[in-house]
């Protein structure tokens, strides 16, 4: 059975549609999304534009609203051509509403005022999921997915096997996180933030950038267009924030995927890497990518441009190899072109790089040891 990702609602740092994406992310566009830590999104989709009818006023509305509109098309006809009970959602997140739950209950301990339990609600994680149903009508299975930064990648697997088993049509599936200082300080906290523009698979790297966004896919059966081809899981548990230094989950959940697409390593184009900029995973995962793949094939992290969206994170990287896959172009690897010597040799994609590219494989690897490796292509 095919499975095909028929369209996107996208919205990151780099833009808040296609062209923008497009034109930023093959540039390698950078420089003005980047303050302090954080590579954010205010820019491209301003706080507090979502319709004021919510209960709440979250940044992750915003973020979600951006992406819907652009889909808004699609879900209007899978409604009329199918029965709303049988289309589904599954959304990847970490984050939720835990940045604005933070201002206020910081506010009320600060004024002995009391902590309204509608704001805690919006700590739940089934948020996302939740007002999205609300919103689009869609009434069949819907729920989130939290494996830390593997989320998003994790819930494609989770869709398939709704319409493979019978309970769905289709299914929007995808991601969303928002920046939050509770983030931010706990990352802060493990010493993994750069001070700077992040810099994956440099000798000179030091830590992640935060972002936020979201993509949203529909997940439908069919031939035509960019297709899910397959997806690897594992869990490695190697520990609670450090991955396995000798690659063991990342080499497994990619053999899976492989195998699950029934491709081979020399069948794949393009590897958009999970590619943190932090010590260990660039470490751990270059050389999980050598291993299975050698020196050959393309690869890039497109944090750089994104910041590292958690929760999101694995559909965003998605998005961006959905865009290139449709629309022909490549995106360079951004650093300061100082190789790590304690970074396995893999072949990074170049400024103006060309090449046909047919098949793109997308990792995420979460804390906990959650791994997950997808496979799409033409």
């Amino acid at each position: 059975m095919e499975y095909v990702l028929k369209n996107l609602g996208f919205v990151c740092a780099l833009g808040a549609n296609h062209n923008d994406i497009i034109r930023n992310a093959g540039m390698g566009s950078v420089s003005a999304m980047f303050s302090g830590n954080v590579v954010v999104g205010g820019d491209v989709v301003p706080f507090g534009t979502a319709p004021v009818d919510r209960t709440h006023d979250l940044r992750m509305y915003d973020l979600i609203d951006a992406a819907l509109i652009q889909i808004s098309g699609d879900i209007e006809l899978l409604k009329q051509n199918y029965d709303a009970k049988r289309l589904g959602i599954i959304i990847g997140s970490s984050n939720t509403g835990v940045g604005e739950a933070q201002k206020h209950i910081e506010t009320a301990l600060r004024n002995n005022t009391e902590i309204k339990s509608d704001v805690i609600k919006e700590l739940e994680l089934g948020t996302p999921s939740q007002y999205i149903r609300e919103k689009i009508g869609f009434m069949g299975p819907t729920f989130t997915v939290s494996t830390a930064c593997s989320s998003s990648l994790n819930v494609f697997e989770s869709a398939r096997k709704l319409i493979e088993n019978g309970f769905c049509d289709a299914v929007l599936v995808g991601g969303v996180d928002a920046h939050c200082d509770f983030a931010l300080n706990g990352f802060d906290a493990l010493s993994a933030l750069s001070k700077k523009h992040t810099n994956p698979m440099s000798k000179n790297r030091d830590g992640i950038n935060l972002g936020e966004g979201a993509a949203l896919f529909i997940l439908e059966k069919g031939c035509c267009g960019i297709k899910m081809l397959g997806i690897g899981e594992s869990s490695d548990a190697y520990h609670l924030t450090s991955p396995d230094p000798t690659g063991a989950g990342a080499i497994a959940s990619m053999i899976s995927g492989l195998n699950d697409a029934k491709l081979n390593a020399c069948d794949i184009d393009f590897i958009n890497m999970h590619g943190t900029g932090t010590i260990a995973n660039d470490a751990m995962e270059s050389l999980a990518i050598n291993t299975v793949f050698g020196e050959n094939v393309l690869c890039a992290s497109t944090k750089p441009l994104t910041g590292h969206t958690l929760g999101a994170a694995g559909a965003i990287s998605m998005g961006l190899s959905w865009l290139m896959l449709k629309h022909n172009f490549i995106i360079p690897h951004v650093f300061d072109g100082e190789y790590a010597d304690d970074c396995a040799k893999i072949r990074l994609a170049q400024n103006g790089e060309t090449k046909e590219i047919n098949t793109v494989l997308c990792n995420a690897f979460a804390f906990g040891g959650s791994n997950a490796s997808l496979i799409m292509g033409k």
